[in-house]
């Protein structure tokens, strides 16, 4: 957020706006977002937005940089456990949150602002995840090789960048889910001489 000198910003108002970008994000979609749309809904003056952020993607980055789409499981035992509990958000339809997130996943490629906002949102903390269940791994004498984990962060990404942008609403079947845990995740982590204990 920018700010520039004057009054103080209002906090309250700073939040309402950013609220409402998120509904139009998600309900409509990157390109509805626009500075007459957001003060209409907010009822406030265009100026208030621009004294917070020079353009819609730095108020949409702002947005979304507050979203956490991946969360660290509980230690649930196993390796297998901890995949299926790290991508049981798959099964269900993508929420609010998600939704505005993956109205810039195309614009991104082209804006900055986009792209940190879902590097905030989706990268960094696929990352951390991640990294945090390679050291339970380890601590349990399951270590997975660093480059196995690299592996890992690149494929898990890559379905969830499929699951914002699939058609639908985004939710997998169990079935399916269940699937690409033991096909495809759990090969990168345990080599086929050492199949997961349960």
């Amino acid at each position: 957020m920018s700010g520039t000198p004057g009054r103080p910003l209002s906090a309250e108002l700073s939040e309402q706006l950013v609220a409402v970008a998120v509904d139009i994000l998600a309900d409509e979609g990157w390109g509805r977002l626009n500075s007459d749309r957001v003060a209409a809904r907010a009822r406030a003056g265009k100026a208030g937005i621009y004294r917070r952020w020079p353009s819609m993607a730095a108020l949409a980055r702002s947005a979304v940089s507050r979203f956490t789409l991946v969360r660290v499981p509980e230690d649930e035992g196993s390796l297998h456990a901890d995949l299926v509990a790290l991508v049981a958000s798959w099964r269900r339809p993508l929420s609010r949150e998600e939704r505005a997130v993956a109205s810039l996943v195309g614009a991104a490629r082209h804006d900055e602002d986009l792209r940190a906002g879902l590097e905030a949102a989706l990268v960094r903390p696929l990352t951390e995840a991640v990294e945090v269940l390679g050291e339970r791994w380890a601590a349990r004498g399951e270590e997975v090789p660093a480059e196995r984990l690299a592996l890992l962060r690149s494929v898990l990404e890559a379905f969830w960048w499929q699951r914002l942008t699939a058609a639908g609403d985004g939710g997998m079947v169990a079935d399916h889910v269940e699937q690409v845990v033991d096909d495809v995740l759990l090969p990168i982590v345990v080599p086929a001489a050492e199949p997961a204990r349960r």
